[in-house]
């Protein structure tokens, strides 16, 4: 079988096919010589019966980029529909159709023939469609958006926008495509690694060879029963400062695919008296950003691929080797940016559930952070929907080096029998740091304690376990040229000119997070990476066009965000 070469994914450009937007290959650790995109311009009915409208997929309807450009009626039921031929020569046995992501509840239907649903607003999922599939077709996607019900995950969209809730989405908000596949194809990898090796393991074909380019050269091993370990002799480990990535194929004698490993370790250890996270052996000091994944024109989907790269970019100018990835799963593009420029990524699960000003934000920031939850958030449809979100969150993305750390519970909201979660989520993952409840109603089996304190100087208490400061700061400097709302500006604390805003920040982690390191103080996550609609607490602004603060100085900030290890 010839070498595959999928130009478009693994450049350093990211670059764009014309004419098509997020023409990319979007499934960077599982590629097929097999492609065909169906973003671009779709006819689009705002509910069945409505006058025909044109909207650019992925953008979802509520944005700039979709050509819509406004709000839909509450529990909206848009319809998409899209005609396509495929290429000559494109079907070999089979043909998938796959949705990156589809907020909140698609039901798809091709040539007529329905062929499958999907509850789920933030993951992929795929239909097999030969037998539907045509010369000429048709494909429409029926939604269903139940945001009022609170039953599905979906994180900061609130309809009431304003203040730390944004605007919601509805519909199709990442790539739609097709691929081929012969009658016997590899369907999923699982990779799992140690120090020195790689387990992986292959869904779908029982027999194969993978080759692995090494530093040096190559190595190639037989798998069998879908089962393959590789053994490295003086392997390169995966780190912010160095993130080496060990691409590999894999051929069967039908298939062909290219994926990609890293190796890294994450344990805990105590150093010098003091528990400590630690990556590959060392004592590390996650010293991060809280990263919510909007945009100013695309909302949920940037621009283009390259958004998530340049925001990775930004960040790690400035000095951070974190984002804290919140209540919002990306496409798995942004993974495979973080992965190979370098990037750890704390991944909460996307919330559902009722929230509550008084039990969620107003108690615990006056000190009220143990609330028994046992029967918090009883609707069982909710909690249902909350487990099947995590554990879609976790297949979808396990292969991933730079996910370090899961958050499950985001301030109680929808919280719910934190300790049973806990256990649930090691039975999915039990390789990375767990954070059971992040912020506060604490009491629950976790790996770390999880803060968040604003309004007041962070002061550790002794713990047993490692102490991250998951959320701080959030302070407010509004560059009007370049704000999304000048009536209404949200954050913790505002300065009127960036001179003192960079003062005041500065301040911050020399008095408050650079002395508590010595004290237990094992990661830092600073609200935030950028501005979101009326929350202008951002180091870079909604547009992504203005840099708050200057690099040199926050790399001096950085240099100082160390561990001793002796």
């Amino acid at each position: 079988m010839k070498k595959l070469q999928i130009k478009h994914l693994y450049t350093e450009e990211g670059e764009t096919l014309s004419g098509t937007p997020w023409n990319v290959y979007p499934r960077p650790q599982l590629i097929r010589d097999s492609f065909f995109c169906l973003n671009g311009e779709w006819s689009f009915y705002e509910y069945e019966g409505t006058s025909e409208e044109k909207i650019t997929v992925p953008f979802p309807p509520e944005s700039l980029l979709s050509k819509i450009n406004r709000r839909l009626n509450k529990a909206p039921k848009p319809v998409y529909k899209k005609a396509f031929t495929l290429p000559k020569d494109f079907i070999k046995d089979k043909v998938i159709l796959h949705f990156g992501a589809v907020d909140q509840l698609a039901t798809v239907f091709l040539n007529g023939k329905r062929i499958g649903s999907h509850v789920g607003g933030y993951e992929s999922f795929c239909f097999d469609i030969t037998d539907a599939v045509k010369n000429d077709n048709l494909l429409e996607v029926q939604i269903t958006d139940e945001l009022q019900s609170k039953v599905h995950p979906y994180g900061k969209q609130r309809e009431k926008r304003g203040g730390m809730w944004y605007t919601p989405i509805t519909g199709i908000w990442q790539t739609v495509w097709i691929e081929s596949v012969p009658s016997e194809y590899v369907e999923a990898l699982t990779v799992k690694t140690g120090a020195d090796y790689a387990d992986i393991f292959v869904s779908g074909v029982a027999q194969g060879e993978i080759t692995v380019t090494l530093p040096d050269g190559e190595l190639t091993v037989p798998f069998e029963n879908g089962h393959a370990y590789i053994k490295l002799d003086k392997p390169k480990m995966w780190s912010p400062e160095s993130p080496y990535l060990y691409y590999f194929s894999l051929k069967t004698e039908y298939d062909e695919v290219l994926s990609y490993f890293a190796i890294r370790t994450l344990e805990t250890k105590t150093v010098n008296g003091i528990p400590r996270l630690c990556l590959n052996g060392e004592p590390y000091f996650f010293h991060g950003v809280l990263d919510q994944g909007y945009f100013s024109d695309g909302i949920f989907t940037p621009a283009t691929e390259n958004g998530y790269e340049k925001d990775i970019l930004a960040m790690k100018s400035l000095g951070f080797n974190t984002l804290r990835k919140h209540i919002k799963v990306e496409p798995e593009r942004f993974y495979y940016d973080c992965d190979r420029l370098g990037m750890i990524v704390f991944q909460d699960m996307v919330n559902n559930g009722s929230y509550s000003f008084l039990r969620d934000t107003a108690l615990p920031t006056l000190g009220l952070k143990k609330l028994p939850d046992r029967f918090l958030h009883r609707n069982s449809l909710a909690r249902e929907a909350f487990k099947n979100g995590m554990i879609s969150t976790v297949k979808q993305l396990f292969n991933h080096p730079c996910i370090c750390y899961w958050t499950v519970f985001n301030e109680g909201w929808g919280q719910f029998e934190s300790a049973k979660m806990y256990e649930f989520m090691k039975t999915l993952d039990n390789s990375r740091f767990i954070d059971t409840a992040s912020g506060w109603f604490t009491g629950a089996q976790s790996n770390v304690t999880s803060l968040h304190v604003y309004f007041k100087p962070v002061k550790l208490k002794a713990s047993s376990l490692p102490i991250v400061l998951t959320e701080f700061g959030g302070y407010v400097y509004k560059d009007i040229e370049h704000s999304f709302n000048l009536d209404k500006t949200y954050g913790y604390k505002i300065f009127e000119n960036q001179a003192d805003f960079e003062d005041a920040l500065e301040e911050l982690y020399l008095k408050e997070v650079v002395p508590n390191i010595k004290k237990g103080l094992c990661g830092a996550i600073y609200t935030q990476l950028s501005d979101v609609e009326d929350e202008t607490n951002g180091l870079l602004t909604y547009d992504r066009k203005v840099v708050k603060v200057n690099a040199d100085r926050m790399k001096k900030l950085a240099d100082m965000l160390k561990i001793e290890n002796d």
